[in-house]
């Protein structure tokens, strides 16, 4: 499958002496600055008529410019008939309700299916979009909302307010621990130093900050509501680790639920074998990529959760909490 994009603008006075990668970056914002260069090089860019494939040509600023570029399909993934809980969806997003257990992006152990493989089955035009649309991702055990872009404009537009921080996740999430009042942490994130299947907070590590506040409190574990700034990998584990606060069930950083005193053994071993990290995407809030308009979703927190609630609610009760 292939998608044949053609462009035209003129540039004006403004652009004297800019370069063309520039100047296509201001004349067709729908699209990157690094797609519209492969285009320039690619010689897919005609400037008053002549091919130009050099990003560096200076303009006069009263040119003619045509594009005309074949965008293809990954044809590395193949689709797949896979459930897909939608949430929402119009010619340009689709806001999908990611359950427990489903990969988002084909990998090593994980060659098919994918969240990506059933975009691709639900949708076979978005073979086009790097990464079939895909511009944030949740971990296989977690989860709750996720945007997808349906059209290359879209996709810019999306990736453009994730790097500004102009797109609000929230998450729920329950810790391990007691935990008197909200905060943030900010602290850097990156590769584990000796554990390359984990991340950790690192000196040299990419800027990271989780914003959190408490929801309810048990007798020795804490619900939180949380909102991301970045989305580093794995951060809103690895900052509640960081701060001694492990999520229930995370098998990578601890968060196997210590002993309730008293409390009765199906209790106990409930929270023991809660079997992924304690976490759900419940809130996003972004600006529609093409129309501009605010929009918010919310997801349910799922049972498997609201169980682990209604359980150590029972234990407060009987503890005299």
């Amino acid at each position: 499958m292939r998608e044949v994009i053609e462009l035209q603008a003129s540039a004006n006075v403004e652009h004297l002496g800019h370069r063309l990668d520039q100047v296509l970056a201001d004349l067709f914002p729908d699209h990157s600055r690094s797609r519209l260069k492969e285009w320039i090089l690619a010689g897919n860019v005609r400037v008053d008529g002549q091919v130009i494939d050099k990003p560096r040509h200076k303009l006069l600023g009263i040119e003619a410019i045509d594009v005309k570029a074949e965008v293809e399909a990954d044809e590395r993934f193949k689709a797949e008939a896979i459930d897909l809980d939608i949430v929402y969806e119009d010619d340009h997003i689709l806001v999908i309700n990611k359950g427990a257990g489903l990969v988002v992006h084909p990998g090593a152990g994980n060659a098919d299916g994918t969240l990506l493989n059933a975009l691709l089955h639900h949708c076979p035009e978005i073979g086009v979009v790097p990464r079939a649309g895909i511009v944030h991702r949740l971990d296989k055990d977690t989860t709750g909302l996720m945007v997808v872009a349906k059209t290359l404009a879209a996709q810019t537009h999306l990736v453009e307010k994730l790097q500004a921080r102009d797109i609000t996740r929230e998450y729920e999430a329950l810790a391990i621990g007691l935990m008197t009042a909200g905060g943030s942490v900010d602290a850097p994130i990156g590769r584990h130093p000796t554990k390359r299947t984990h991340m950790a907070v690192v000196k040299d590590g990419k800027p990271a900050v989780t914003h959190y506040r408490v929801a309810e409190k048990f007798r020795l574990h804490t619900r939180l509501r949380l909102r991301l700034e970045s989305g580093r990998t794995h951060q809103i584990r690895v900052h509640m680790a960081h701060l001694g606060h492990p999520l229930v069930g995370d098998p990578l950083y601890g968060g196997r639920s210590r002993l309730l005193k008293g409390a009765d053994p199906d209790t106990q071993e409930i929270l023991r074998q809660f079997p992924r990290q304690a976490l759900h995407a419940a809130k996003l809030i972004l600006e529609h990529p093409i129309t501009g308009e605010e929009m918010c979703w919310e997801a349910p927190i799922p049972d498997d959760m609201l169980g682990l609630y209604d359980l150590l609610r029972g234990d407060m009760e009987r503890h005299g909490g």
